[in-house]
């Protein structure tokens, strides 16, 4: 696979799209994914960029979630904020990252990330319920690189 284009139909992007909606409506907490083909850096530092890029920083909780994948080096952090990093268990986000790793090394990526996006919502449900009155601070369209 060599191009982000291959990586998902427009259909499984779609799918993922949906699956974070289903994930964030009953959470104030926001969840991105972001897809390109090579890290330029190391993946843990880009995503870190990426994060800041698309302004997940500026969520009013601190409780922002982005999934990056790097296609072409076969590798993907999940990014934390600060507000969700202080209230979930220690290896929460490795064991999702286990969970998607599973299906990608299956070549089911669709459904890695939308595991992924799923186990974020569910724990930002838990510790940022929606409250009347919040709004969808940041797109739920998968961002590219």
């Amino acid at each position: 696979m060599s191009s982000i284009e291959d990586f998902l139909t427009a259909d499984e992007e779609q799918e993922i799209i949906e699956a974070i909606r289903i994930a964030e409506q009953n959470t104030s907490g926001e969840i991105r994914v972001h897809i390109e083909r090579h890290a330029p850096a190391d993946a843990f530092d880009r995503a870190t960029e990426v994060f800041h890029y698309l302004k997940m920083d500026n969520t009013k909780l601190q409780n922002g979630v982005l999934i990056y994948v790097a296609v072409d080096d076969k590798t993907f952090v999940i990014y934390g904020d600060k507000g969700i990093n202080d209230v979930v268990a220690n290896d929460f986000w490795n064991c999702t990252k286990d969970i998607m790793l599973d299906h990608f090394k299956d070549g089911q990526f669709k459904k890695g990330i939308i595991e992924g996006v799923l186990k974020a919502g569910e724990q930002l449900e838990a510790h940022f319920p929606w409250d009347h009155g919040d709004i969808n601070e940041l797109p739920d369209t998968i961002s590219k690189g």
